[in-house]
């Protein structure tokens, strides 16, 4: 339930923002979002269903004035929800089916508004691992004598 999964290239994310009522807490959301959730990765998660996996997140209030160009906007507290499919024809056919949308119309009943939209992966990456020099002749040359000097040291230690 709360392991990593791989996000492949080509996929599609769809990011949806369920806007909360007044008083409305985490607490008070979560099984209904934990049920939805759990019917969409149970019913769609094949290739058929075209799920691949998601993540539920909630605002913190937190927004950064230095990847921001207006700090004074505010936004609401909400919950958004990634998901993640093979395309956006999977997506649709999934929410159109009852099952799916009787899970939804309970987690609309914490909300004042909930809207999703779609985007194409552009790019994805990670961290590479730190960059080694390549070896110089001088750094071969030394290896090569190292290796020699190792190798009279071993057949001394055996004899």
């Amino acid at each position: 339930m709360f392991m990593p999964f791989t996000i492949p290239f080509g996929c599609v994310m769809l990011y949806n923002v369920l806007k909360l009522k007044p008083g409305v807490t985490r607490e008070d959301i979560e099984l209904a979002i934990g049920e939805m959730c759990n019917v969409v990765k149970n019913t769609y998660g094949d290739d058929k269903g075209g799920f691949i996996g998601g993540q539920v997140f909630k605002f913190t209030g937190f927004i950064s004035e230095e990847g921001s160009f207006a700090t004074e906007q505010r936004a609401e507290d909400h919950v958004a929800i990634l998901t993640y499919w093979h395309s956006f024809e999977q997506h649709e056919a999934s929410h159109a089916d009852h099952i799916f949308k009787a899970k939804f119309d309970a987690v609309g009943e914490f909300c004042t508004d909930a809207y999703e939209i779609g985007y194409e992966m552009l790019w994805q990456g990670e961290p590479e691992e730190p960059h080694k020099p390549k070896p110089t002749r001088k750094t071969k040359k030394v290896s090569k004598k190292s290796k020699r000097r190792a190798g009279k040291k071993s057949k001394a230690k055996r004899r």
